[in-house]
């Protein structure tokens, strides 16, 4: 018998949803409540149970969906400046400038619209569990949960949907035609997004934001090209799922 591929074992268990409607985007924000609010005491809690700022209004939002339960698994948001709103920063423009190594990156190259940066992505508890981990809205590479909501194949299946949202919201950057994606995470977990086949480097110093953060971008050409052929498949899947979802109006070089 021929054992499924990773892209196959994950179709079997998973959807990938683009949030294009305000019902699926409160989907999303309650999530981020549940895990940055109720859970990790990250932001304060809200009345109605949504976590949101000002950088959702011109965010793309997904979700990814677990078949069987039909519940949201995860979520994760790329942020992309409009060109015409200068304002309209990014969150590692408003948090993380002065952080930049000299000579690490000259932004004045990238024209605004042309870059995005991947955030608020988070895990819901029922499909996380923290093994050595402490204080993150994820987890990579372990997973534990109750054998009486899952069987023993969705569990072992469960660390890879980190790893579907990061591919997803890479994919969705690949569609706008970006030149660059930021994102600001642990270097521990920068090095496990590398084993993965995610080359980020960093731009940053080590900061205290609820643990030690760093600022790290991945480069256009580096998206997919060190991703490994079980892991590019999967990618692949992720990207012709989005595709006929998604109407955007794709950064163009001029």
């Amino acid at each position: 018998m021929t054992s499924k591929t990773l892209a196959e074992n994950f179709a079997q268990y998973f959807d990938i949803e683009f949030a294009n409607t305000k019902a699926l985007q409160e989907e999303a924000y309650r999530i981020r409540h549940a895990v940055y609010c109720e859970e990790l005491g990250w932001e304060p809690e809200r009345e109605d149970r949504m976590e949101t700022d000002e950088c959702d209004s011109y965010s793309f939002t997904l979700l990814l969906r677990h078949k069987t339960s039909k519940r949201y698994a995860g979520t994760a948001r790329l942020v992309i400046s409009p060109p015409n709103r200068p304002e309209c920063l990014l969150p590692f423009e408003a948090h993380c400038l002065n952080s930049i190594r000299p000579g690490a990156i000259n932004l004045a190259d990238y024209k605004r619209g042309s870059y995005s940066e991947i955030s608020r992505l988070a895990v819901p508890e029922t499909f996380r569990r923290r093994l050595g981990e402490q204080n993150t809205p994820f987890v990579v590479n372990e997973f534990s949960s109750d054998e009486a909501v899952f069987s023993e194949e969705e569990r072992r299946n469960f660390p890879n949907i980190a790893v579907g949202l990061y591919l997803s919201i890479i994919a969705l950057s690949e569609m706008c035609h970006h030149r660059a994606m930021f994102v600001v995470v642990e270097p521990r977990l920068k090095k496990r997004l590398e084993r993965i086949g995610f080359p980020f480097e960093q731009l940053g110093d080590e900061m205290d934001y609820h643990g030690v953060r760093a600022l790290f971008y991945l480069r256009k050409e580096n998206y997919t090209a060190k991703l490994s052929p079980e892991i590019l498949e999967l990618y692949q899947y992720l990207f012709n799922s989005l595709h006929p979802q998604v109407l955007l109006l794709p950064y163009l070089e001029r």
